[in-house]
């Protein structure tokens, strides 16, 4: 009799640990090398605030594991003969995280907004593609006028200006996600906060304490709910790498997207095949601000170019984990040559040789020194950068002082327009396309933070986008207006983008891909 009740007692207890150990709550801890500036999609500018979005909104289209395209709240579409019409078909029955149906009148509205001079999203021309959205972001149109329709509940139209290839990549971005016009309506800002947030994606947002995490919760309403693994993903900011790194051997992070490089040779011995370095679609420059004296002379910024030192920055700063840049366009897009700068090949001394008589030409010396201020954003790979350029320069009788601040205020100052000499920037691909890198130095760009502004450059990216039904015409056109862009030094190629996770074996389904994209919706936790 013991002996049953034992045997008893004992499978008891194994189906209770069984049944626990099936239903125990799936959780993503994620560090995130920033705190977003919003969660509003259509204000939006950084990939610290895309991770986030991705995972809470569903745009028409959207990206899987590997970043290709995949159909989003959109379960198909099809393209009109010339390429300028796009016919969206939504999933039925799809809903918001508060059980309203998403509709054609949903991303109506949300394009509209996009568009809209009053929203000031950083991000509006990028789809001056439409037909109609640069008048209407102009305020030359009103926002009724942008050429997209509900053809019905479930039908959304997009009328383009010309064909434009990469058109269905963009629609991945977040700036195109659609938002809930009744919660903006009634709630004004606020709409964003935890509790207010409706959202079409796989997550919800359940908390947002600045400066130290943001906790989303699985979206049971989401169209592939029951294909979603993970049940909450709290995303962590972790400016600061190095503690980062001690927080993922703690077993308190499962993945960081960057890492102090200066240490890669100890990390990859410690963690092994947990760091994760591949090719990432990105650029890493110092914007310039053009359109203040003394840098409004490209003579200068050419001097100032030249002198920097990639190739130690690249082996000694960055590990070797990043590759020396002479362009805005990375290499590693089809079809695609970019403008490289033309001292390029030159040797390092033979440029700074040419940068001191640039200098000496233009009044600079030891009577005049050159006075110039670097602001970055928090990152110990960031400030080894500044101060190596500092040491680089300073041989030239260039007095370089640094300013540096967390990226949320960093890039909200080149956001506004502030006032700065150079300042670290960065650019990675929104879609596969040259025209991701060289459209945000376009005068109507919310990114164009050097205020770069030239006609040539404009009239050429113009004709680029006309052609579009003419792949290789657009492609010569493109690397035509980045030669005009890179011997202007509009921006300041440093360096082109390897991806830097640490990534637990915990984690299954984290793919690496040259857009560093990893929505949490394919992801798992052993």
């Amino acid at each position: 009799m013991k002996k049953s009740l034992r045997s008893l007692l004992l499978a008891t207890a194994l189906v209770s640990i069984s049944y626990s150990a099936a239903f125990a709550e799936m959780i993503y801890n994620r560090g995130n090398s920033a705190d977003p500036e919003t969660l509003d999609p259509h204000k939006t500018s950084t990939v610290y605030e895309a991770h986030i979005l991705r995972d809470l909104f569903s745009g028409l289209v959207m990206q899987d594991a590997k970043a290709d395209v995949i159909p989003g709240a959109a379960e198909s579409w099809k393209i009109s003969d010339d390429g300028t019409v796009y016919t969206f078909n939504l999933r039925k029955g799809a809903t918001w995280s508060n059980g309203d149906p998403v509709t054609a009148d949903d991303f109506v509205y949300s394009f509209r907004r996009l568009e809209d001079p009053a929203t000031a999203a950083e991000y509006a021309s990028m789809m001056y593609v439409i037909k109609n959205g640069q008048e209407v972001n102009e305020g030359k149109m009103k926002p009724d006028e942008l050429a997209v329709k509900a053809v019905d509940a479930n039908t959304f139209e997009v009328t383009l200006k010309s064909p434009t290839p990469y058109f269905l990549e963009m629609l991945t971005h977040q700036a195109n996600y659609p938002v809930h016009k009744a919660s903006l309506e009634k709630l004004g800002a606020d709409w964003i906060k935890p509790g207010n947030l409706v959202s079409n994606g796989a997550y919800t947002l359940a908390e947002f304490v600045p400066n130290d995490h943001i906790k989303l919760v699985k979206n049971p309403k989401f169209y592939e709910a029951d294909q979603v693994k993970v049940d909450t993903v709290n995303y962590f900011p972790t400016e600061d790498r190095s503690t980062a790194i001690k927080r993922f051997e703690a077993g308190e992070l499962d993945s960081n997207d960057d890492m102090p490089l200066e240490q890669l040779t100890e990390l990859k011995a410690k963690f092994g095949d947990q760091v994760h370095i591949g090719p990432y679609l990105g650029t890493y420059y110092y914007a310039v601000k053009t359109d203040k004296e003394p840098w409004s002379n490209p003579k200068l910024r050419r001097a100032i170019s030249m002198a920097i030192d990639r190739d130690f920055i690249a082996e000694k700063v960055w590990g070797n984990s990043m590759i020396p840049g002479y362009s805005m366009v990375p290499p590693g897009i089809a079809g695609y040559e970019p403008a490289i700068a033309d001292y390029a090949e030159m040797s390092q001394i033979d440029r700074e040789d040419e940068a001191k008589k640039i200098l000496t030409e233009l009044g600079y010396g030891p009577d005049k020194p050159l006075k110039l201020e670097i602001r970055y954003n928090t990152s110990e790979n960031h400030k080894n950068t500044a101060v190596a350029i500092q040491e680089q320069l300073k041989p030239l009788g260039i007095e370089v002082t640094m300013v540096n601040t967390d990226t949320k205020t960093h890039y909200g100052f080149l956001e506004q327009k502030g006032d700065y000499d150079l300042a670290r920037a960065a650019w990675i691909a929104d879609y596969k396309d040259p025209e991701t890198f060289l459209g945000i130095t376009r005068k109507a760009s919310g990114n164009n933070y050097s205020n770069y502004n030239s006609p040539k450059y404009e009239e050429l990216m113009d004709k680029a986008a006309a052609a579009g039904g003419n792949p290789a015409e657009r492609s010569k056109l493109l690397s035509q207006a980045e030669r005009v862009l890179v011997d202007d030094l509009g921006n300041i190629p440093l360096l082109y983008y390897s991806y830097h996770n640490l990534v637990s074996p915990k984690l299954k389904g984290f793919e690496d891909n040259v857009m560093d994209v990893h929505p949490t919706r394919f992801i798992s936790k052993e």
